[in-house]
């Protein structure tokens, strides 16, 4: 503790503020405004993206090398040294595909659009109604009475949008009887995903990323592998409905819980239900919508 103590003592000593420029221009006060603006588009990417994890996974690190510093530990130094190049480019070449989205959309954006972003695209509200909530769970075990298989995706704060692109857009009120002519056997719309965005199904056959953990049953399908591997991706919640046994699943944080009744999937909508993002600013809705996650998968979910 006294040698922590005396750390902070010595860069508190050493610390000193810089210089307060006498005069301020305007070209002091651009540059200031651009810096925010990138720092906060930085902020909302690494919030809405796999790239969160990865930058709490980052702090842990820092917090582990401080300690290391004030402690002189100067093996574990010279080891985080050596690997720290190698480590930056793996996380580029890891968040490739997020990199050249962001870079996509900043060469899709008009000046006039960086500077006064409009309304016209804003992200409408992702809560649903408990309308919506009761028509999915109705939908869900009427489904899974006669064993129709279903994949349903519900979107919160990570956006989809990349995902509904793999499918075919639909842009319709969420009902339960739409739900289940989309899933009818032998229907163009069946195989796939659906995914839902508050109270619509913006888009149906949708490719899924299927998850690779060695911890899922052996007896779990396709469908649950697809619905485990979004909620790896994003903070989605997907309800999957088996088309050999009939039960219905949800998955959540890259796990999947198996066999529910009614009332426990419609506890559970209830509380994604509230953790849904509240309305927002058009303004904010809109740089929320410009980050999304860029990764296609060339596996579709089977029967």
């Amino acid at each position: 503790m006294d040698r922590i103590i005396i750390w902070f003592k010595t860069q508190a000593a050493n610390f000193s503020f810089p210089q307060i420029p006498k005069s301020i221009e305007i070209i002091d006060i651009v540059q200031i405004l651009m810096i925010a603006y990138f720092v906060y588009h930085l902020i909302l990417w690494v919030k809405n993206t796999r790239a969160y994890v990865l930058f709490k996974g980052i702090t842990l690190i820092a917090a582990f090398v401080l300690i290391a510093k004030i402690f002189q530990m100067n093996v574990i130094l010279q080891i985080f040294r050596g690997v720290s190049v190698a480590a930056i480019t793996a996380v580029v070449i890891i968040f490739q595909p997020e990199l050249r989205r962001v870079l996509e959309q900043l060469g899709d954006k008009s000046i006039f659009d960086f500077a006064f972003l409009g309304t016209s695209n804003a992200q409408s509200d992702k809560r649903f109604s408990d309308k919506t909530l009761n028509e999915m769970v109705r939908a869900c075990y009427e489904m899974g009475e006669v064993k129709t298989g279903a994949l349903i995706v519900i979107e919160q704060n990570i956006s989809l949008t990349d995902y509904e692109k793999t499918g075919i857009p639909v842009d319709a009120i969420l009902t339960g009887q739409l739900l289940i002519n989309i899933f009818e056997k032998n229907t163009p719309l069946h195989d796939g995903a659906v995914i839902v965005r508050g109270d619509r199904v913006t888009s149906a056959t949708c490719y899924l990323p299927l998850s690779e953990s060695m911890a899922l049953s052996k007896d779990l399908g396709t469908r649950h592998r697809a619905a485990v591997g979004i909620s790896e991706v994003s903070d989605s919640f997907t309800v999957v409905v088996s088309e050999e046994t009939g039960n219905v699943s949800y998955a959540l944080n890259g796990e999947i819980t198996t066999a529910v009744n009614p009332n426990e999937l419609r506890e559970q909508l209830h509380k994604i239900q509230k953790l849904s993002v509240a309305p927002e600013s058009s303004r904010i809705q809109h740089w929320k919508e410009r980050v999304k996650h860029e990764k296609k998968y060339d596996k579709k979910p089977d029967k």
